[in-house]
């Protein structure tokens, strides 16, 4: 007899997880109890599905790495016991928090798919039951004993992307994410079609480590004409800095004016590792290629390629937290960890 294959939702919060207080018509968090209520749907899939919530359910504005060690810990603890996994998170923050879950899931080989919605779940016109239904599907699908999708994911409206690679790029739409440098996983249409040759696969001998030492002492620094040294300076001499994320102009270009380079060189020979990311919804960084950036590379910033910045926000506390060497970190920025980036010579 086929054995039915079991997924296990967790809860976090966000408006999914929402549903109207039948007197009040609030919104309140709901349980799991209350989703198979409101999606009885969830009984007719042919997959065992249990939930557990990491109370308190927060909103995804709320979210910080505490959460991201809790649901790492979750799945590590219920990871012989289920075939994929399905997280439910606000839309806010989501691509940080599943960017962070691909680093410190090192050697996974089963689905880890992210999913909100828009609209609560006990609204008559929510995207939430599709969304929920489409993605237990994708972490219940196998080939023969192989998880088809075994990375983290997100999936929502009708495309399933690297969790890495997105972006939230609506808070209107139904399509809320986007992907811009890497193609998607998978398209649910009458048909979920999956395009192999997009998504990851891992050593089938691979053995699931979970790291979850993360440091914050980091910032995120937005160069616009006109900026000034007091600014920059008052950035890069935050207490206890250790990187930088540099948003740059088009292909990795900075103002050229000496006070800036100073600024910055001064700043690496600290040891504060500057990692350069285009303002640039799609490209990559291109150290060099223009005068512009040369004194930015000169000045020993790291060029961050196509990199997102929501994964390159996780990527900087997942190194620093696991390492306390900062030339390790460095070089490791430098290369492509879990598909997070598109590494060109």
């Amino acid at each position: 007899m086929k054995r039915v294959n079991s997924v296990l939702l967790i809860f976090t919060g966000g408006t999914i997880s929402m549903t109207p207080d039948p007197k009040t018509g609030a919104l309140r968090p709901a349980d799991f109890e209350t989703f198979e209520k409101f999606m009885p749907e969830l009984r007719e899939l042919g997959i065992e599905i249990s939930g557990i919530p990491l109370l308190p359910l927060v909103d995804s504005s709320d979210i910080i790495p505490e959460v991201w060690y809790r649901i790492a810990l979750t799945i590590q603890e219920n990871y012989e016991k289920f075939d994929g996994f399905v997280v439910l998170h606000g839309t806010d923050t989501m691509s940080y928090s599943a960017s962070a879950l691909s680093f410190m899931l090192s050697g996974l080989t089963k689905p880890v798919i992210f999913t909100g919605s828009q609209i609560p779940i006990g609204v008559l016109r929510t995207d939430a039951k599709e969304n929920l239904i489409t993605a237990i599907e994708i972490a219940g699908a196998k080939k023969g004993e192989k998880a088809i999708v075994p990375e983290v994911c997100i999936f929502f409206e009708d495309k399933l992307y690297r969790a890495n690679r997105t972006t939230k790029q609506t808070s209107e739409h139904f399509s809320a994410f986007e992907s811009y440098n890497y193609p998607a996983l998978a398209e649910a249409g009458v048909h979920i079609k999956y395009f192999h040759s997009n998504i990851y696969q891992p050593d089938s001998e691979c053995t699931l480590r979970v790291r979850t030492k993360t440091d914050r002492n980091i910032a995120i620094l937005k160069i616009f004409p006109g900026i000034t040294e007091q600014t920059v300076c008052g950035v890069l001499n935050i207490s206890g800095l250790k990187a930088i994320v540099l948003e740059t102009f088009g292909a990795g270009n900075a103002p050229r004016g000496d006070w800036f380079y100073q600024a910055l060189k001064k700043a690496t020979e600290k040891g504060i590792i500057i990692v350069n990311k285009s303002q640039c919804s799609t490209g990559t960084v291109e150290m060099g290629l223009y005068e512009t950036s040369l004194n930015l590379l000169n000045a020993g910033v790291i060029g961050g390629y196509d990199i997102t910045t929501e994964a390159l926000v996780a990527k900087l506390m997942y190194l620093l937290g696991e390492n306390g060497d900062i030339e390790k970190v460095k070089k490791l920025m430098a290369q492509s960890l879990c598909g997070e980036m598109t590494v060109t010579p």
